[in-house]
């Protein structure tokens, strides 16, 4: 038997595992269009993707419009027939205009967290693209859906909902993360098909649950598909390979990290993260690193009180400088050991899933 494939309205992918965006510069062109020509949903990391643009310091906007549309159209070059998404944060400072780049370049699917994406079923009306809210509780699911009913007369094609064991910012606060109560990600996807069942009904539509965060491998996957998820969406594994576009630094420290060296930090934008211990990571507990450029990036960020520059850590990270740079990793990131290629992925993934799943594998 195979494993059942991914559908999101009219979008059909071959496998149910989308790849997380990782952001800044993780996952761009090359990443995304190699794991939609294998079968699975290849997404683009929008933010800051302009920090390669010429420009870049003194018009951060512009720079990632073009950025942007510059990844998308790359993707598609290597993926001319895959399924490429592309993740865009609220808090951006100009995510309508990036949601507007996407749509023109007709990417398949938006999805967006850190924030209420309160109007974007309008930025994406009259196109095909489709458009995937990203929660961490069946309360939000339910806020989200209500909203777009309410205010656009349309509900999400598609749902991610991201437990605590993701990496880079989360959708819980400290206080929560360091609960042992806190709920799994197998809990949070039944509560939120539960909240998801009302919109259903009234719109006649599937509305496809993602689990995301903490999946690692094809136990997890087949896991997730029990319980009712149609899909994954799995980052931290897609780092390790040749195609990810980050500096071989970046990709080592995944690979050398111990169980124990990924721990919470404190993010500028009012978030918990997780990431990779090094010097920055134990300088912030105790010190303030002084801004000397603001890019004005994120609307929750104040350059006067921020303990550090969210982006220019993460640029730092993804260019090579692992020590000074921010570099966020799931909590399962220590498990990985050694470098692979998409394809070798997807293929192991799809395999243990089928074996997990009770399928004859022969």
């Amino acid at each position: 038997m195979e494993l059942p494939n991914l559908k999101i309205g009219e979008l059909v992918a071959k496998y149910p595992i989308i790849q997380g965006a990782m952001g800044v510069g993780v996952s761009l062109s090359k990443l995304a269009g190699t794991v939609a020509n294998e079968g699975g949903i290849g997404v683009i990391s929008g933010v800051q993707i302009g920090f390669d643009e010429p420009g870049f310091e003194e018009n951060n906007d512009t720079a990632n419009v073009q950025g942007l549309r510059k990844h998308i159209q790359k993707a598609r070059e290597i993926s001319p027939e895959g399924i490429l998404g592309v993740n865009l944060l609220v808090a951006i400072q100009n995510y309508k205009d990036m949601v507007r780049a996407a749509v023109e370049e007709k990417v398949d699917i938006i999805i967006s967290g850190a924030g209420l994406p309160s109007e974007l079923p309008k930025l994406v009306a009259g196109s095909d693209t489709k458009i995937a809210p990203i929660v961490s509780s069946g309360k939000a699911a339910r806020l989200i859906a209500k909203m777009w009913d309410r205010k656009h007369q349309v509900t999400p094609d598609a749902v991610v909902v991201e437990g605590p064991e993701a990496g880079g910012h989360l959708g819980f606060s400290m206080e929560q993360l360091e609960k042992p109560t806190l709920p799994n990600i197998y809990d949070l996807v039944e509560e939120v098909i539960e909240a998801l069942k009302p919109f259903e009904e009234k719109y006649k539509k599937k509305i496809p649950v993602i689990a995301a965060g903490g999946i690692f491998d094809g136990k997890d996957i087949a896991k997730a598909l029990k319980i009712g998820a149609a899909g994954v969406q799995i980052g931290t594994r897609f780092v390790a390979t040749e195609e990810c576009d980050a500096h071989p630094n970046f990709k080592d420290a995944y690979i050398h990290s111990k169980e124990g060296e990924i721990e919470l930090v404190t993010s500028p934008v009012g978030m918990p993260g997780r990431a990779v211990v090094n010097q920055l990571t134990e300088k912030i507990k105790t010190d303030k690193i002084p801004v000397e450029k603001c890019y004005n990036c994120l609307i929750p960020c104040n350059p006067k009180t921020t303990p550090y520059c969210i982006s220019n850590a993460l640029i730092k990270a993804v260019r090579g400088d692992v020590d000074q740079g921010l570099v966020f990793a799931g909590s399962n990131a220590y498990r990985i050991t050694k470098m692979t290629t998409v394809r070798d992925l997807m293929q192991e993934l799809v395999e243990e899933t089928k074996e997990a799943m009770g399928f004859d594998t022969k």
